[in-house]
């Protein structure tokens, strides 16, 4: 199934690639590393900034993927995969999964998850997936995996925002204040 945008709808002529980039480069996303092991036990990883929940019942979760992307064909055979959300502290392992050739995974300590695919160390969560569905949309893959296995590690997720890496800094929100008791009211008895 390909997805694509009617015909009868024609984008604004601003709406260039750069364009693009900087108005949704204002919503942070989250840096998932989408990793699988090959019948030689060869790692195979890519990095996705789209990784969504879908689903609760059945439990399942979609990311996309550049239709250009020399590794998704790679991990598409295997039909499985571990999504692997990267900690704020593993910038340098996001870099190195982003690169192409086949030393992506030299000094990324890791492990094998139920699936047998990678279980990246230092990662604050692992979803192991069975790949569903993949769908073409636009000029990504949008790939369905239903969750077989997961669980939590440490830390806080690495987020990317406007072309720069952070981490999630929550806010204090005051509590409201209670409203005054005017003199004229009478003071009402907890019961």
């Amino acid at each position: 199934m390909d997805i694509t945008p009617s015909s009868e709808i024609t984008p604004d002529n601003d709406i260039t690639p750069a364009y693009y980039r900087q108005v949704l480069g204002k919503l942070p996303t989250g840096v998932v590393a989408i990793t699988g092991t090959n019948d030689d036990d060869e790692k195979l990883g890519l990095v996705v900034g789209t990784f969504q929940s879908l689903s609760l019942e059945p439990p399942l979760v979609m990311f996309c993927v550049d239709k250009g992307s020399s590794s998704w064909p790679k991990l598409r055979k295997l039909q499985k995969f571990t999504a692997n959300i990267l900690s704020d502290d593993q910038v340098s392992i996001c870099r190195s999964l982003s690169r192409k050739g086949p030393e992506k995974f030299s000094g990324i300590p890791c492990t094998k998850g139920p699936l047998g695919t990678p279980h990246l160390n230092g990662a604050t969560a692992y979803i192991d997936c069975v790949v569903t569905a993949e769908v073409v949309v636009g000029d990504h893959y949008m790939v369905v995996g239903s969750i077989t296995h997961m669980s939590e590690g440490d830390g806080s997720a690495l987020i990317f925002r406007g072309g720069k890496f952070g981490k999630y800094l929550p806010i204090e929100i005051p509590a409201p204040a209670q409203p005054v008791q005017s003199a004229s009211e009478p003071a009402r008895s907890a019961s």
